[in-house]
């Protein structure tokens, strides 16, 4: 989700983080080690256990 910027976000614990960006995109699907904001994360896939490499 793409948000104008600057924001501050309260994370369910009542911390606080703040991005000073002009744009931030904010993770929805909880993968992102960078969490609550996006690292595109959710655009790597998993394999399944009988895939076999390239």
């Amino acid at each position: 989700m793409l948000i104008e910027g600057p924001v501050e976000v309260t994370l369910e614990d009542g911390s606080t983080v703040r991005s000073d960006r002009f744009l931030v995109a904010l993770c929805v699907c909880r993968r992102s080690r960078t969490y609550p904001f996006c690292d595109t994360s959710h655009r790597r896939r998993c394999r399944s256990r009988g895939e076999a490499d390239d």
